[in-house]
C-alpha cells in the first residue's frame, strides 16, 4: 500500500481559480464587487462610495437607522412581481377561462403592510393558520378574497373563517370536510370549499418541500381503493360526500405540487391529471366543479448557478395544457387560480448584517497524480477555507439547515480590489450547523465591522425566525424612492422578558 502525504504548507489557489473545496457549480467572480441581478431586487446597486444601495439608501444609512442584522425589502420590486405574475397568467388563460385569480401565499412573508400591497395589486391572498388570517383581517382585505390552507384547522380557524366569509377554505382530508361541514351547519351558513388532491406528482426539489406525492401529510390520495368504500379513491369520496351536505358550496379542486420548482412540466402533468379527475367526476355524479387551483412553488435564483423559468413561460406552457386537455376532455375549462409566494416576495429582500471573527481552517482535498506518490495515487493536500461570523444566523434563516439551501452573499458595505477567498458564512448560535452561506467567494480582505448583505431572504426567513439562545428577531424594513418605512419592529430582549411569568 502506497503511503499518502499530508502538505500543510500547500498554498492556496490562484487568483480566479476555483477551490477545490468548493462546489461543482460555484464560480469564482471575475468580478467580486459585481452584483449578480436576478438575485437582488430592481434598484439594489452600489453607489459612487461602492456601498450597496436599495433604491439609493445605502447600507450604511440602513445600519444606522435600524441596527443589524435587518431585513431589507424594495416595496417597488415586490409590487412589479406581483403583477408580472398577474398579467403573464392572464394574458395566457384570457381566451381559456377568462383569466387566472392570483393568490399571495402568505406563508412565505406576511405582514399588514404587504397584505395590503397584494389587495392594491389586484391579488388575493392565501393564508396558512388562524394567526394568518388575523394579520389578513386587521388588514382590511375582504374575506372573499382570501383562502385558508392546513391539513389540521382547529374549530377556531374554521369558525374564523366562516366570520371572515372566507372566499375558500381548501379541505385536506374527509375528517377535516365533515368538520367544516358539521360547523357550518350549526352557524345556518354554508362553506365555500376546495379539495386538496395529491396527483402522484414528483416534483424535482428538496424532499421536506415535495408535496404532491403520496407518502406525505396532505391532501386526499387521487389513488384507488385508499379508504374504506372498495374501488373510490379517498379524492372521489370526498367528491361525493361533499355534493351530499347541505352546508358545503364545492367549488372545485386544489393540488400543490412543492416549492422552488423551475421547470412548468410537473405543473403541467398535474393540471392534466386534476382535469381528468374533474371530468370524470362530472360524468360519474352530474357535478361540475367551476374552479381548478394548480398552487404554487415557483422557484427563484440563491445563487448565480439557479436559472428559474420566467412566470410568463410558465404561464404560456400550464396554459397550452389546460387549453388542450379540456379540448380533449370536452369539459368547460375551470377558472384556474395559482398561489405564487416565494416568486414574488424573495428576490425583494436581502439580509444585512455585520461581520464579527473570522477564522481560516485547513480542509482535506484530494490532488490526483501530485508529486511524491504512485503514478495516478491522490495525495492528501489542505486548502484553506475562512470562516465569516456574523451577527445574525439560524434564528433569522433556518433554511439553510432545515433544506441545506444555498445562498450567496456581497461585501456590502464597500469595494474591494482583494483576491477572492472562499468562506462560510455563519451565525453566532450555540450550533455548528447554523450556516448562513455555506460556500462564497469574498475578499480576503474582509474584516470585523464590514457589512455583509445575502439575498433572496424574503421567503421563508423571517416567517420561519426564532428566538433560539434568546436572540431578539430582526425588523423588516422596506424602501421605496429613497424613502425607508419599518413595516415589522424588530424584537427588543425585553419583549422576550414580557413572555417569562417566572417573576
Amino acid at each position: 500500500m502506497t503511503a499518502t502525504s499530508s502538505n500543510t504548507a500547500n498554498p492556496p489557489s490562484p487568483a480566479g481559480a476555483a477551490s477545490p473545496l468548493a462546489p461543482e457549480w460555484l464560480q469564482v467572480p471575475a468580478d467580486l464587487n459585481a452584483l449578480h441581478e436576478p438575485l437582488w431586487a430592481a434598484g439594489a446597486a452600489r453607489n459612487d462610495d461602492g456601498e450597496l444601495a436599495l433604491d439609493g439608501v445605502p447600507v450604511s444609512e440602513l445600519q444606522r437607522q435600524f441596527g443589524t442584522p435587518l431585513f431589507v425589502m424594495s416595496e417597488n420590486d415586490f409590487r412589479a412581481r406581483a403583477r408580472a405574475f398577474s398579467d403573464a397568467f392572464n394574458d395566457a388563460f384570457a381566451d381559456i377561462c377568462g383569466g387566472v385569480d392570483v393568490y399571495y401565499a402568505g406563508k412565505s412573508f406576511l405582514c399588514t403592510t404587504v397584505v395590503r400591497w397584494v389587495e392594491e395589486e389586484g391579488l388575493r391572498l392565501d393564508t396558512a393558520s388562524g394567526g394568518e388570517l388575523a394579520v389578513a383581517a386587521r388588514a382590511g382585505i375582504p374575506g372573499a378574497d382570501v383562502a385558508l390552507h392546513g391539513n389540521n384547522k382547529s374549530d377556531a380557524e374554521i369558525h374564523r373563517a366562516l366570520d371572515m366569509k372566507l372566499g375558500r377554505i381548501v379541505v385536506d382530508s374527509l375528517v377535516e370536510l365533515d368538520r367544516v361541514a358539521t360547523i357550518a351547519a350549526a352557524r345556518g351558513e354554508t362553506a365555500k370549499v376546495l379539495l386538496r388532491l395529491t396527483p402522484g406528482v414528483h416534483a424535482h426539489t428538496h424532499e421536506f418541500i415535495a408535496t404532491a406525492h403520496e407518502d406525505q401529510k396532505f391532501g386526499l390520495s387521487m389513488a384507488g381503493d385508499s379508504t374504506e368504500q372498495a374501488g373510490l379513491s379517498a379524492a372521489e369520496e370526498a367528491v361525493a360526500a361533499a355534493s351530499g351536505y347541505g352546508s358545503v358550496e364545492l367549488l372545485g379542486l386544489h393540488c400543490h405540487i412543492g416549492s422552488q420548482i423551475f421547470e412548468p412540466d410537473g405543473f403541467a402533468l398535474a393540471a392534466e391529471k386534476l382535469l381528468d379527475f374533474l371530468a370524470a367526476m362530472q360524468a360519474k355524479y352530474s357535478i361540475v366543479l367551476p374552479e381548478l387551483d394548480l398552487g404554487g412553488g415557483y422557484g427563484i435564483a440563491y445563487t448565480p448557478a439557479d436559472a428559474p423559468r420566467p412566470a410568463a413561460e410558465i404561464a404560456q406552457a400550464m396554459a397550452a395544457v389546460v387549453r388542450s386537455k379540456c379540448a380533449e376532455l370536452g369539459i368547460t375549462a375551470p377558472r384556474i387560480s395559482i398561489e405564487p409566494g416565494r416568486a414574488i416576495v424573495g428576490s425583494t429582500t436581502f439580509t444585512l448584517y455585520e461581520v464579527g471573527t473570522l477564522k481560516t481552517v485547513r480542509v482535506d482535498a484530494p490532488s490526483v497524480g501530485a508529486a511524491g506518490t504512485a503514478e495516478g495515487e491522490p495525495e492528501n493536500v489542505t486548502y484553506p477555507r475562512r470562516y465569516v461570523s456574523v451577527d445574525g444566523g439560524m434564528s433569522d434563516n433556518a433554511r439553510p439547515v432545515l433544506y441545506d439551501a444555498d445562498y450567496s452573499a456581497i461585501l456590502a458595505s464597500r469595494t474591494s480590489d482583494a483576491a477572492p477567498q472562499l468562506s462560510r458564512v455563519v451565525g453566532k448560535h450555540c450550533e455548528s450547523g447554523d450556516i448562513v452561506v455555506r460556500d462564497v467567494y469574498l475578499p480576503e480582505d474582509v474584516a470585523a465591522g464590514d457589512l455583509l448583505a445575502v439575498p433572496g431572504t424574503g421567503a421563508y426567513c423571517w416567517a420561519l425566525s426564532s428566538n433560539y439562545n434568546y436572540l431578539a428577531r430582526p425588523g423588516v424594513v422596506a424602501v421605496r424612492d429613497g424613502s425607508t418605512r419599518l413595516i415589522v419592529r424588530g424584537e427588543t430582549e425585553q419583549d422576550l422578558l414580557n413572555r417569562d411569568m417566572g417573576v
